[in-house]
């Protein structure tokens, strides 16, 4: 089987919400994705769980720019907003560019 060539560089996104919990990543993934079990557009795979002390979420994106895009014109605004029952602090994040992603 022949690998498929990648033309973007795919990107990570890693949140980490201290004290958070899985009901507030359910109210806050209700709000921000287009449907249960659906990604929203340019995002390749997310997984999310209790780490210690908090909650951890993790996104992977075609690319840097479909995540300022997400980020931008989709978690931004709602989380401005306020997510009823959602974290109620910005997480602290760290991003990278993904050397290997497989699936």
């Amino acid at each position: 089987m022949k690998a498929e060539k990648q033309t973007t560089n795919p990107y990570s996104i890693v949140h980490y919400f201290p004290g958070g919990t899985k009901e507030q990543y359910e109210a806050s993934i209700a709000a921000l994705h287009p449907g249960k079990g659906r990604l929203p557009n340019g995002q390749l795979f997310h997984v999310a769980g209790p780490t210690a002390g908090g909650w951890t979420i993790v996104a992977v994106h075609e690319s840097q720019e479909s995540w300022e895009e997400f980020r931008d014109k989709i978690l931004m605004p709602r989380m401005q907003k306020g997510i009823h029952g959602g974290f109620t602090t910005p997480p602290q994040e760290t991003a990278f560019k993904v050397h290997n992603l497989q699936t």
